[in-house]
């Protein structure tokens, strides 16, 4: 097990992009830190400086007590685990699993026992005799971790391992990774575009964009407290409703709504962050919360729950911030609709039905605040506070 420090790292490709602008922090011993972003943020790039793939253009690395920026892949101690498994077709499960053994010339029973050790532990016994082409995408997973757990290098490094997966096996990987690495202990950084496996996952998660990481912090901190406007557009499931807005006499005034405030926020004009389950149906909420009327267009239940979606009286927000949050897709079907669309995550006891009014009710204790000018959040204060 290893540290990971990483000192100012860069890496510019030629024609001037920066993937990787400067990146400094600190992997702890035994911590499972995740990378996030959309696609063309550098995450992967920052993966393959720290394996030695790629080459930096300035800034220091170290992997425990040793400075590895100008060593190879094979002198840093580290097993990668790819998206797309990058198992040798003509060898079996047991071939590979220990072909990185091999490689570094361990003796035979001393290979075939680390190779029964992992096989065990990964439930592949009964696979070992096969081929690639005659497992299933999971197996497959399941064997290049395998051959990585196999080695027992300082870190994993891992890319996506499990993109290829169909849904219902993600799930169940991550449960299977997060078992893993408690019982492991050893280092790891993860890649991955899916900020809810980055949420379930990491210890601490950093976020990044145009190669500079936004926020490092816990999947809890991420979600409560972001930092700023892309964190907040990209992190949540479903996302964090976002509008402009006014504050006004202790009020946030939201196209025709004018919703009392129990946070102290200066009189400003302001971009609101409200989360789906700050709101509630109104008949199941607090009755000291303020209520808003809507006009639910969306209804879609869930079983545990209900999301709403009802259209805001206000402009959607549209910065680059948000668009590079979602990967540069229109979050509206309609174009010629340019009003914000909300949605609300309420109760599956709550009677709700697609075209009819309902009331909600609002925590604003809980609302976010950004500076239009620059997407930087904004701290707000308790209104007893402010007085």
């Amino acid at each position: 097990m290893a540290e990971i420090r990483l000192n100012g790292i860069s890496k510019v490709f030629p024609g001037g992009v920066a993937a990787v602008d400067d990146v400094s922090l600190t992997v702890e011993d035994g911590e499972f830190l995740v990378l996030v972003g959309p696609s063309g943020c550098g995450k992967t790039t920052l993966l393959r400086l720290i394996a030695g793939l790629e080459e930096a253009t300035s800034g220091r690395l170290e992997i425990g007590d040793r400075d590895v920026t100008d060593l190879s892949p094979r002198e840093r101690d580290i097993a990668m685990v790819f998206q797309n498994y990058a198992l040798y077709p003509h060898m079996n499960v047991r071939e590979n699993l220990g072909y990185g053994l091999k490689v570094r010339r361990v003796e035979r029973t001393a290979r075939a026992a680390r190779v029964g050790e992992v096989s065990r532990m990964l439930g592949l016994e009964e696979l070992l005799e096969r081929r690639p082409s005659e497992l299933s995408g999971g197996q497959r997973q399941r064997v290049a971790i395998g051959r990585a757990v196999a080695r027992e290098p300082s870190v994993f490094l891992m890319d996506e391992p499990l993109s290829n997966l169909d849904a219902k096996l993600r799930v169940a990987m991550r449960a299977e990774l997060a078992r893993l690495h408690e019982r492991l202990a050893v280092t790891t950084v993860y890649v991955t575009h899916d900020q809810v496996e980055a949420m379930t996952l990491g210890h601490r998660v950093a976020v990044m964009r145009n190669g500079i990481i936004q926020q490092l912090d816990s999947p809890h901190r991420l979600y409560a407290e972001p930092a700023n406007l892309f964190v907040a557009a990209f992190i949540g499931s479903p996302s964090m409703n976002l509008v402009e807005a006014t504050v006004d006499d202790g009020a946030l005034r939201i196209g025709g709504w004018a919703i009392p405030l129990r946070t102290g926020v200066d009189r400003r004009t302001v971009i609101v962050g409200i989360r789906p389950e700050y709101f509630e149906a109104s008949a199941l909420a607090d009755p000291a919360l303020p209520r808003i009327e809507v006009e639910t267009a969306v209804v879609e239940d869930l079983g545990a729950e209900v999301h709403v979606h009802f259209p805001v009286d206000a402009p959607r927000v549209d910065t680059e911030e948000t668009r590079q949050a979602v990967e540069g897709e229109s979050e509206a079907l309609l174009a010629d609709d340019t009003r914000a669309i909300f949605t609300a995550r309420v109760d599956a006891r709550a009677a709700v039905s697609r075209g009819s009014t309902l009331e909600l009710a609002v925590d604003t204790s809980r609302f976010h605040f950004f500076d239009p000018a620059d997407g930087e959040r904004i701290v707000a204060r308790r209104a007893r506070d402010a007085a």
